[in-house]
């Protein structure tokens, strides 16, 4: 997400942290750099404009000078006037009104209205246990009625039955009615799309906005359509009065222009970015994270929620369990992979580690999410009595195990020698002491016993391990290429000291979780 512009940003931000001392033809130019970047990301004109200036004055004044660092100094006044460009403050979907709360989704054809809703209703479900109604009101569009009810059996929300010839006000005013009679805290409006603005669709909209007075209008835009997207949101606010606005297919975005830009242009939100196509690929729009990862700073906190919103309770406290008595089986291994890749795989899970999106060029190559599927079949191709005491693997046992996984018996070495590391450090994790950022870390995947803990302290997690990017080296360090230092404590829901699949540790002994005690 962004990595266009995280790129151009970190290797400006590079040249003036490597100057013991900045003069103010020094900001000048670096703000030259930073408005060509701002421009390539394809951000308003009037966006980079206000935000460069903001940015250099600052960056000029007596508290740069003087300090002692003040390559850094710049850096955390753009990462301030980035978070103030994007919107300050998080702001979710306001349900603050007396139900059911009519929910308005309009936008273009083809921005992924329909998928949204679903996404959406599905994170109010299950996150905020509100009863929830979808209703398509797009009777243009072959079929989209029908593919909301299959979106909504897949994420076992209730639709509006479908009746011939009703227009779209008639749909929106009998979804309100059968919410009201039939106790529904939320209904959803999947209105219908065009190409392109036209005075037909404006028309529509108004209509249906006078019919069901919704509490919030979202616009759902297409991040990658970049500029266009902000001209989109300026017309819809200016006709219908949109509430806050929905990026769609930011993980395929490598600008960010859209983002930038939209709540300055419109003063309008952004609520929610689609992160991907499966239906729980939907996160709050958080501006502080999100400066963060454009500035390379990783985002630990999103990495935690999405390891809380992923991981079954239940089996992290069993497996929390057997590893207190110093037991960690195969079988536990194949769950903590399979965690893995629920909570985005490898890749996803390096890129909200600060400092590493530096590195990901380097570390491409020794990154796999299909190793995570090979180990696992690997596991599986095991007995149960295997899984459980892999003492009992000889060369025999190991050739049919490889045979019945596709592999090969180095393979299945490798794999075990990962067990023994990993079952090493869970145990040592078990115990681990909880006023320390391993103890942190071990509370919020579940092994400490205290539950999830407060934003308050993710954000002081945040603080501590994302305040400020590590400096890499350009070049890949040996810990890539030839089994440099280990990570001392390991990467939770990961394995322990080398990631599965790498077998060589994290970059450089690179280690966000502090030193060993």
């Amino acid at each position: 997400m962004f990595e266009g512009l995280s790129d151009k940003l970190s290797g400006i931000f590079d040249t003036l942290t490597r100057r013991g001392a900045l003069s103010e033809s020094d900001v000048n130019t670096a703000m030259r750099e930073v408005r060509r970047a701002l421009l390539e990301a394809d951000v308003a004109l009037d966006v980079v404009r206000d935000f460069t200036e903001k940015v250099r004055v600052q960056a000029i004044g007596a508290n740069v000078v003087k300090s002692v660092t003040p390559g850094q100094m710049v850096v955390k006044i753009v990462n301030d006037v980035l978070i103030e460009t994007l919107g300050s403050t998080a702001e979710t979907i306001d349900l603050s009104a007396s139900p059911p709360v009519a929910i308005m989704m309009v936008g273009l054809q083809g921005a992924g209205k329909t998928t949204t809703t679903a996404k959406i209703a599905r994170r109010l479900t299950d996150r905020m246990k509100r009863k929830v109604l979808m209703a398509s009101l797009d009777v243009k569009r072959p079929a989209a009625q029908e593919q909301l009810a299959v979106l909504g059996r897949q994420v076992g929300v209730d639709t509006l039955p479908i009746v011939a010839g009703q227009t779209p006000v008639q749909i929106a005013q009998r979804a309100e009615q059968a919410a009201r009679l039939q106790g529904y805290d939320v209904v959803l409006l999947d209105t219908a799309g065009r190409t392109h603005i036209d005075e037909p669709l404006m028309e529509e909209m108004a209509e249906i906005k006078r019919a069901a007075s919704p509490h919030e209008i979202l616009l759902v835009a297409d991040s990658l359509t970049g500029q266009d997207a902000v001209n989109l949101a300026r017309n819809f606010n200016d006709r219908v009065g949109i509430t806050g606005i929905v990026l769609t297919r930011t993980d395929g975005d490598g600008r960010g222009g859209a983002a930038l830009s939209m709540r300055a242009v419109t003063g309008k939100p952004i609520k929610l970015i689609g992160t991907g196509e499966k239906v729980e690929d939907l996160d709050d729009f958080n501006p502080q994270r999100i400066a963060n990862r454009i500035l390379g700073m990783g985002d630990i906190v999103a990495l935690v929620e999405k390891a809380a919103a992923s991981i079954d309770a239940e089996k992290a406290q069993a497996i929390a369990e057997k590893m207190r008595k110093g037991k960690f089986d195969l079988d536990d291994m194949a769950e903590q992979l399979a965690q893995v890749e629920k909570i985005g795989g490898l890749g996803g899970i390096m890129g909200m580690l600060p400092g590493i999106a530096k590195m990901k060029d380097q570390i491409a190559s020794r990154i796999d999410d299909k190793m995570i599927k090979r180990q696992r079949a690997i596991i599986l191709s095991m007995t149960r009595a295997e899984r459980r005491n892999p003492d009992v693997l000889k060369a025999s046992r190991k050739k049919r195990i490889a045979a019945g996984a596709g592999m090969k018996v180095e393979d299945v070495n490798r794999l075990l020698k990962q067990h023994r590391q990993m079952a090493d450090m869970m145990k040592a994790m078990g115990g681990a002491n909880k006023r320390g950022p391993m103890g942190k870390m071990a509370q919020m995947f579940g092994l400490g016993g205290g539950g999830m803990p407060s934003p308050e302290q993710m954000a002081e997690l945040q603080k501590q391990m994302g305040g400020a990017a590590p400096q890499l080296p350009e070049k890949p360090p040996p810990g890539l290429t030839s089994g440099g230092p280990l990570l001392p404590n390991g990467l939770p829901g990961i394995g322990g000291p080398k990631l599965p699949g790498l077998g060589g540790g994290t970059p450089g002994g690179f280690n966000p979780f502090g030193k060993k005690k």
